[in-house]
């Protein structure tokens, strides 16, 4: 009996081959082919997804971040800083599956360190940190000495500046005028882009975007972020922000096309690596990689566009 390769466990397997619908190690195997037929005439979800529990999960992630923001913006730093520190464990465990591994003891420091130096020092701290953090994974591999120590600094550096260094950029908005207000349209344009490019998808999507990196993502869906996405923003804009419809235009197009560079930069990570999700802690979801995708690319984007946009304010 063929079986599908898998990930580290707890990930998922790799995803079948977009053109044939079929995994990617099967074969003739004698007996096989009844079982297959089987299969293939059980239409799984179009959805993909438990769509229920992903809804539930998104909505206490969003609830969690708006509380934060408007009650205690270093709770916000505490949430932001445990989510890339899992997500970093799970780009570790994801990595280990081609045999690279990070040194995790100064990659989770790293990982602590950039988020509060955003929120205390600004731009600045959170370069010096990035700076020490990178010089910190070369000393650890260097006293190390084992094999694959190559790799590893390689892995740690690529993983410091995808997951902690990216989403840092959302938490030097804080120091802003509005700051609180301006993560919050950020975030709900980046929840926006998800909502209606999934719905809008599932419903009419026919033409992939990049079949062989996310099968699943449409034009059409990708219409439908554009369409979702441009609503929230002149409505943040006008008021959230007190600011002019354009502005939350032009802020939509950038987070949607943000976002889904995000989307399709984990796909391909993903792809290469043979899983289908980086871990299965969030029901209906997969790991919490594949929910910050979307954000880790959007902070950046975010704060470079409102610094071009709103000068004197970012």
């Amino acid at each position: 009996m063929t079986h599908q390769p898998r990930g580290p466990a707890g990930s998922s397997p790799v995803d079948n081959d977009p053109a044939t619908g079929t995994p990617p190690d099967s074969g003739g195997t004698p007996g096989s082919t009844g079982r297959r037929s089987r299969r293939a005439n059980v239409t799984p979800p179009k959805a993909g997804r438990n769509l229920p529990a992903a809804i539930a999960v998104g909505i206490a992630l969003v609830v969690l971040v708006l509380v934060g923001l408007v009650f205690l913006p270093e709770a916000f730093v505490i949430l932001i800083t445990a989510l890339s520190v899992t997500g970093v464990w799970e780009v570790s465990r994801a990595l280990s599956f081609r045999n690279i591994h990070l040194p995790l003891v100064p990659v989770i420091v790293g990982t602590v360190a950039m988020p509060f130096a955003a929120f205390f020092g600004g731009p600045e701290s959170l370069g010096f940190a990035l700076v020490a953090s990178v010089t910190a994974v070369l000393v650890w591999r260097a006293l190390d000495g084992s094999e694959g120590s190559t790799e590893s600094i390689i892995g740690g550096v690529f993983t410091l500046c995808w997951v902690p260094l990216l989403t840092s950029f959302a938490v030097l908005l804080l120091h802003e005028t509005d700051g609180a207000l301006k993560i919050a349209t950020v975030l709900l344009l980046v929840v926006a882009n998800d909502t209606f490019g999934y719905l809008v998808g599932v419903l009419y999507g026919k033409h992939p975007m990049a079949p062989k990196i996310s099968p699943k993502k449409s034009w059409e869906g990708f219409a439908g972020s554009v369409g979702g996405a441009a609503v929230v923003g002149v409505a943040g804009a006008i008021f959230l922000l007190d600011e002019p419809w354009w502005i939350g235009a032009v802020l939509a197009v950038s987070m949607v096309a943000a976002a889904t560079a995000g989307d399709f930069a984990e796909s391909m990570i993903k792809r290469e690596l043979g899983i289908k999700d980086m871990s299965n802690i969030l029901p209906g979801h997969g790991g919490v990689m594949d929910r910050l995708d979307s954000v880790v690319f959007a902070s950046p984007v975010a704060f470079i566009v409102m610094s071009l946009l709103l000068p004197g304010q970012v």
